[in-house]
């Protein structure tokens, strides 16, 4: 019998692995005041070390239990989504503006991306290559601006000393002078040329004024997230996939780098037909004698741009002042666009936009007349993208989904 009792405190001492060597046995309490003492990872981990990014750091102590799921709790918390939601809701409704800034700057960072890795690719650090990417664009977007603004004021200059004449033309012309004296068209003007109409005038003015330097805003707003976006675009598409559940993170990784590289080869592919079409306006309005010919080239550029109804807009404002220019010229120009929309949209858009998303038409159509509805040009400008990423989604997730069922 006291051999049984003095037996159990050695093997409480000691424990005896398969092999048949004694073990040296845990300090009770130790094991009872830290139940994770004894181990090698916290023996090994260094105090000092930081951890890695978006992994936890070990410091604050291990996760405690789940709560108990009961009814109050249950109700609480759908309660609270309830608010949480309507609270997003009404955030997302106030922030509108904001948000579609952010949205144009993603787009934009998404669609610049690829060549700041081309030219990281050619050695150039990743500052340096957002810098060059950045001042390319700026040195595009004053170009533009020195294109179209000189035309715009020069011709408004001259409509502006023209005016008196052209009212003198028009008081000499006894159509015009029995319609004025018909419809009292004199006092009328007089009458609206009064106080409260002045101030309504000048608030106007107070307006458009207030309406330039707001489009200012948006305009250095969108260029300075879009280099925050560029500098910073690893970090953020990790921080995106280290938001998904580890089982299924390496296969949202490769569906979204897909996502992302056939958005960056449509914003080449539509900057080339941009391109494409303001270079082949230019020409022509040299070979007809069109004024401005740089601005007419930059305007078709611009609206080229937009799906579906760009080219129709560019193709319109040019017709426009050919026909103010010269009859035939107008002619000219209208019958240039013609065919050369119906090469664009049958040989060279196709051509460019397979390699880049493979779309089908009427979903572009519908996507582009949607978000011209939603969000207006920018809408229809991440139209398309966002139709080819759905497309992706729906073949590669949600139609083998529903054939396993």
């Amino acid at each position: 019998m006291s051999q049984e009792v003095s037996a159990a405190p050695d093997d409480e001492a000691a424990a005896v692995n398969p092999t048949g060597e004694a073990e040296p046995a845990r300090d009770a309490t130790t094991a009872v005041g830290n139940p994770r003492a004894g181990t090698d990872t916290d023996s090994e981990r260094p105090t000092d070390v930081e951890p890695a990014e978006f992994e936890p750091s070990g410091r604050f102590g291990v996760p405690g239990r789940p709560l108990r799921r009961s009814a109050f709790l249950i109700g609480f918390t759908g309660a609270l989504g309830v608010l949480l939601a309507y609270a997003l809701f009404l955030g997302v409704r106030n922030a509108a503006g904001i948000l579609v800034l952010v949205v144009i700057a993603l787009f934009l960072a998404v669609g610049l991306h690829p060549a700041v890795v081309r030219l990281r690719n050619w050695g150039l650090p990743r500052g340096l290559a957002v810098a060059v990417v950045t001042l390319t664009l700026l040195l595009l977007i004053v170009a533009g601006l020195l294109a179209l603004v000189p035309p715009v004021v020069t011709q408004s200059g001259q409509f502006i000393q023209q005016l008196p004449g052209y009212v003198e033309e028009l008081r000499r012309n006894p159509t015009v002078n029995d319609l004025v004296i018909r419809y009292d068209v004199m006092e009328r003007v007089q009458a609206a040329a009064n106080a409260d109409n002045v101030g309504r005038a000048l608030g106007g003015v107070l307006g458009g004024a207030q309406l330039i330097f707001g489009t200012l805003f948006r305009l250095l707003t969108v260029l300075v997230l879009t280099i925050y976006f560029l500098a910073y675009f690893d970090r953020l598409r990790e921080l995106g996939y280290a938001l998904v559940p580890r089982s299924r993170r390496e296969r949202v990784r490769l569906i979204g780098d897909e996502i992302l590289t056939r958005v960056g080869a449509y914003m080449v592919g539509a900057l080339a037909i941009a391109v494409l079409a303001g270079v082949s306006t230019f020409v022509f309005a040299l070979a007809v004698g069109l004024p401005y010919p740089f601005a007419l080239a930059v305007v078709v550029a611009v609206t080229d741009l937009i799906p579906q109804i760009g080219a129709t807009l560019g193709a319109v404002v040019v017709t426009l002042v050919g026909l103010a220019t010269d009859l035939p010229v107008g002619i000219a120009c209208l019958v240039f666009f013609v065919v050369y929309q119906q090469v664009e949209n049958y040989l060279i858009y196709p051509k460019i936009m397979r390699r880049a998303v493979s779309v089908n038409e009427v979903a572009a159509l519908l996507a582009a007349l949607l978000g011209v509805a939603l969000l207006g040009v920018v809408g229809a400008l991440i139209a398309i993208p966002t139709v080819a990423a759905l497309q992706l989604i729906l073949r590669e997730v949600v139609l083998p989904r529903q054939d396993a069922r």
